[in-house]
């Protein structure tokens, strides 16, 4: 019988921040805008941010599944594997059995998507349809985004602006008064969606031998070592030079106790991603990158 250590070792928790921080950076932007203007009517639903929030960990929970019975299958997690135990690769699970658990949270997305759908209507389908479809595209299908170069562009998407403006539509819907509010979701979902691209880039810089040899073509083993870190370094600056034309968007953006926090964890992520070898030593980077996109919407929060 399966344990529950095995079914959260895959359900990989460190990477759960991708898509919960997204989600609260969603809520951000409405309470920012419910507070400093109002008269305008806009109120957070708490309520619907807890359901966004499980539809949106059930879905890359899902993703995770598929992608560990999907690599194993293709023998892309080989006994050189640096990055953490593999539960199909090791022999704890079959390739069924794990997929059939991707299925499984793939429907307890759909099911907590119920009253999002209730609140927003057919626009709400529309989203969840491709982010379920694309939860599965990560590394099956005829053409798996992550074995051509496409990891970091899906990530971007789907765990930045898709996450963010998503959450944003479901608390407010659309009306044309509310443009300032979604041209502040954009920015802060490309915000979330780059610090999310330093989990994957990290993983890839990791794992960017084993994968030249099994054919997983991802970017950093098309960019090499070298260039992929840089990349890395630059998804995880970029959120702090727009920093200014943020606070021109969204409203209450200021200095505040957090803030330090944020840098001097940016400042420690960086050093480590220039000197860690890319070994399962870069493990601890994943951890630290989570960890920086906390403190960050921490620091927008508040």
């Amino acid at each position: 019988m399966t344990s529950i250590r095995t079914i959260i070792l895959a359900a990989r928790p460190k990477t759960l921040p991708a898509s919960l921080v997204a989600v609260w950076a969603g809520c951000v932007v409405v309470s920012k805008f419910e507070q400093h203007f109002p008269q305008s009517g806009i109120r957070l639903d708490y309520l619907l941010a807890v359901f966004t929030a499980l539809s949106a960990m059930c879905l890359q929970i899902a993703s995770n599944f598929f992608n560990d019975a999907l690599d194993a299958r293709r023998n892309a997690d080989t006994p050189a594997r640096q990055g953490p135990m593999r539960i199909t690769a090791s022999g704890h699970m079959s390739p069924l059995a794990v997929q059939l658990w991707g299925a499984f949270f793939l429907g307890a997305a759909a099911l907590f998507a119920v009253p999002l759908i209730q609140a927003q209507g057919w626009a709400v389908i529309a989203i969840g349809i491709p982010s379920m479809l694309c939860a599965y595209a990560y590394t099956g299908g005829p053409y798996p985004l992550s074995y051509h170069a496409l990891g970091e562009l899906f990530v971007l998407l789907f765990y930045g602006l898709v996450a963010v403006v998503g959450t944003v539509y479901v608390q407010l819907g659309w009306q044309p008064e509310l443009a300032s509010v979604y041209a502040a979701a954009f920015m802060v979902g490309t915000i979330c969606g780059l610090l999310s691209c330093v989990l994957i880039e990290v993983n890839n810089i990791r794992d960017r031998r084993e994968d030249a040899t099994t054919g997983k073509r991802t970017l950093a083993v098309r960019l090499g070592d070298h260039r992929a870190r840089g990349l890395a370094m630059a998804f995880l600056i970029a959120p702090y030079a727009v920093l200014h034309h943020l606070s021109e968007v969204l409203p209450g953006v200021h200095w505040n106790m957090a803030w330090p926090f944020a840098v001097l964890i940016a400042g420690i992520l960086l050093h480590k991603i220039i000197r860690t070898p890319a070994d399962k030593r870069m493990n601890l980077l994943l951890g630290l990158a989570s960890l920086h996109m906390i403190l960050y919407m921490l620091s927008l929060s508040l």
